[in-house]
């Protein structure tokens, strides 16, 4: 099966969550049911830039393979070639960690 090319528009970036911890610091697992979703991610996906007021292209300071944090509500799930990603403006996105 084909992968599917997926390039978003704008200022958009398409991140994949990672996936949380299944067990506590003291062994405890926990249930998918629930744990929390995880508010942090991969970037798989940018777009080109949104523009300013004069029109001048602004580019994305996040970049393909960077890990970042976003709001719990942030973005929204689609399905892309089997997996959940999310789609969602680089101004959700709240951080870059090294």
């Amino acid at each position: 099966m084909a992968k599917t090319k997926f390039r978003p528009l704008h200022d958009r970036v398409v991140v994949k969550r990672i996936d949380a911890e299944e067990k506590t610091k003291g062994g405890i697992i926990i249930p998918d049911t629930v744990r929390e979703k995880p508010s942090q991610g991969e970037v798989v996906a940018v777009g080109p830039g949104g523009r300013g007021e004069a029109g001048k292209l602004i580019p994305i300071d996040v970049k393909v393979g960077d890990k970042v944090l976003f709001g719990k509500w942030s973005g929204t799930e689609i399905k892309l070639d089997g997996q959940d990603v999310l789609i969602m403006k680089e101004s959700d996105i709240m951080g870059v960690l090294d």
